[in-house]
């Protein structure tokens, strides 16, 4: 893991094409902005942890559930 300081109105580059903003920090808050490229999906780590866990779930086999769908 690489830990950089930044103030605000400072950014960061990833690569050649996205670059991460401080806009704001208050209050032990830091706002940034993104710019990255369409095809680049953008998700806060605990949505896509959510989303991970939900597909997870549906993939799971109930066979009880499949037994009730025969009768």
């Amino acid at each position: 893991m690489l830990v950089i300081g930044r103030k605000k109105g400072e950014s960061l580059l990833i690569g050649d094409d996205i670059e991460i903003t401080i806009v704001k920090i208050e209050n032990g808050s830091v706002k940034i902005a993104i710019t990255a490229p369409k095809q680049i999906g953008i998700l806060r780590k605990e949505l896509y942890i959510e989303v991970t866990d939900e597909n997870q779930r549906a993939m799971v086999f109930d066979a009880a559930a499949l037994e009730k769908l025969k009768k």
